[in-house]
């Protein structure tokens, strides 16, 4: 799936927005090496700078890259794939906000995590939970479905057992980790729903005629507004896993 970063920066900023509380477990030393792991448009990196030595932005997107480096100028940026990081024994943490559920093979993308790492080197992740989204997934497949279309999730939304033991297996020692609840409205009242399914359903939607698109879009928010829409916003089900880890 390729980004739409203006869509991205401009509607779904409470990304970035949740994330900061990532940063207390950030060790604030002017030494250390920090890769964000899955950058985005580079929000997260800027403030990560201000807790090492050097910061290193990487993402997969071509459109999120080139936002990054718009905005941010003084900071790296690489576009590359989490599965083939070209790093080995460089950084003191990897920090990543929102990425690992897009990234099918949790063994393959913790092997790689593992290998940038120094000795003593700090993981700390967010991503969602068994159950994310949930409310909108469901809905969506069941719309999908009533007009023809097949959709199967795109995501890898683990428990903390099956997370966590990947981590143990990959030599990490856990010093938290846990998921919870955390409903989030989504800007632009009305719209807040179809914002979001534009986004994190393009792929999808982008291969209906259009006006197929609109009646799915309407249909979800139809189907998932008694539990989602609160008479001013829309608020997504959304469920994190926190982990923070060394070696």
């Amino acid at each position: 799936m390729e980004w739409n970063s203006q869509l991205y920066d401009n509607k779904h900023d409470f990304v970035a927005e949740y994330g900061k509380g990532l940063l207390e477990f950030v060790p604030d030393n002017n030494e250390q090496t920090i890769l964000d792991l899955g950058c985005g448009t580079g929000i997260m990196t800027a403030q990560l700078r201000n807790l090492g030595s050097k910061v290193v932005g990487v993402d997969s997107s071509k459109s999120m890259i080139s936002r990054a480096k718009e905005q941010f100028d003084n900071i790296e940026f690489m576009l590359c794939d989490a599965l083939d990081l070209p790093f080995e024994n460089e950084f003191n943490v990897v920090f990543s906000n929102a990425v690992f559920h897009w990234i099918g093979d949790h063994d393959a993308l913790l092997s790689n995590v593992r290998k940038v790492l120094k000795a003593d080197g700090l993981l700390v992740c967010e991503f969602g939970a068994n159950g994310n989204i949930a409310i909108v997934e469901n809905a969506f497949m069941e719309v999908c479905s009533s007009f023809g279309y097949d959709y199967t999730s795109k995501f890898n939304f683990p428990t903390c057992e099956s997370f966590g033991k990947i981590l143990e297996g990959k030599g990490f020692v856990i010093d938290k980790i846990y998921d919870y609840d955390r409903p989030t409205p989504l800007k632009d009242d009305e719209q807040g729903l179809a914002n979001w399914m534009k986004q994190f359903f393009a792929s999808e939607l982008v291969v209906m005629p259009e006006d197929i698109q609109v009646a799915v879009i309407k249909k979800v928010e139809e189907f998932t507004r008694d539990i989602l829409w609160n008479g001013n916003e829309w608020v997504a089900d959304y469920r994190r896993l926190r982990a923070i880890a060394h070696i």
